[in-house]
């Protein structure tokens, strides 16, 4: 008898569910001409009160590749490269045209997502 190469016969299906499950944190300031120094507004986290109106003690920060920040002054958003954010402050540049009492809101957006795959093997 002539030599037969045997093959494992195996068919198999794959589900995969992902969420995104983003948290959505905003802080509000109304624009105070103390925090402004030679252009630049330096918004101490204290300043800032949460979406309850509670006063803030530190900025979260956005995750690193899962989160970013959106800065909206008088209702604008502005371009990224325009500000910085820590966990102590938010600093923005060109600042000496923002008009007193302005709000400005800043949103910080992260992601925790999770990705569940469920595999069945028929043989």
């Amino acid at each position: 008898m002539a030599a037969s190469l045997f093959k494992l016969a195996i068919t198999a299906e794959s589900t995969t569910t992902v969420t995104t499950e983003p948290s959505v944190l905003n802080y509000f300031y109304t624009l105070d001409p103390a925090h402004i120094d030679e252009g630049t507004l330096t918004i101490p986290a204290t300043a800032f009160v949460d979406d309850q109106g509670d006063a803030v003690t530190t900025i979260t920060l956005a995750a690193t590749d899962n989160g970013y920040y959106l800065l909206f002054i008088n209702g604008v958003l502005q371009q990224d490269s325009l500000y910085t954010v820590s966990a102590n402050n938010v600093v923005v540049q060109d600042a000496d045209t923002i008009p007193e009492d302005a709000p400005i809101t800043l949103s910080v957006i992260n992601f925790a997502p999770d990705a569940d795959t469920q595999t069945t093997i028929t043989t």
